[in-house]
């Protein structure tokens, strides 16, 4: 029997066919594998540093592979009741920065960037996560300091947070206007890539 012969109703009712070695009965087919799922908005940043938005049930596999040390946690609101189970579970450091602006639509303050920062430089913290809801905006605004921080170009900078949010002047405004000499950075525990 050929491809061509076959109907519709001869998938289920030709012997040919209901006999053959499918993958799903074949002994010698292996299971599919687990699959791993990041969360949303996730990408590696720098060595043992990623960025995401928050973290659900079906990608705590995915970030135990990390072997994460700390989370910083950028949001007004508190993470889901199973992320803080996870990062307690895992014995995970959480930072939340103490100061935040009360309005979401007015960015990240000066404040929450530099205390984000002095975690972020610290290796001690490593690996770490970098999150808020989304992984967008909030997000965004401390990685596109750091690499401010890190001597790149503001146009690098602006094209890398567009990836990820699609663009708000208001955050662009933020990261350019940013000071990073107000990072105060414990010198005696400064990750290998900004000693380069």
């Amino acid at each position: 029997m050929t491809t061509e012969q076959i109907k519709i109703t001869d998938i289920t009712t030709s012997p040919e066919l209901l006999t053959s070695k499918s993958p799903i009965s074949n002994p010698n087919c292996l299971p599919p594998q687990k699959r791993l799922v990041p969360p949303l908005n996730f990408s590696p940043v720098l060595p043992k540093l990623y960025r995401s938005g928050q973290p659900t049930p079906p990608t705590h596999e995915f970030l135990n592979k990390l072997k994460l040390k700390c989370v910083v946690w950028l949001s007004l609101e508190d993470p889901s009741d199973s992320f803080l189970s996870y990062i307690a579970n895992n014995n995970i450091q959480l930072f939340t920065p103490s100061s935040f602006n009360s309005d979401f639509w007015d960015g990240v303050s000066d404040q929450t960037i530099s205390e984000s920062l002095e975690i972020l430089t610290d290796s001690r913290n490593y690996p770490a996560l970098v999150c808020c809801g989304g992984g967008r905006h909030r997000t965004g605004t401390v990685i596109g300091c750091l690499r401010k921080l890190l001597g790149w170009n503001f146009a690098s900078v602006s094209e890398e947070y567009r990836r990820f949010a699609g663009g708000r002047v208001s955050v662009e405004l933020i990261i350019e206007g940013f000071d990073i000499s107000n990072v105060k950075i414990n010198k005696e525990h400064v990750p290998d890539w900004l000693l380069r």
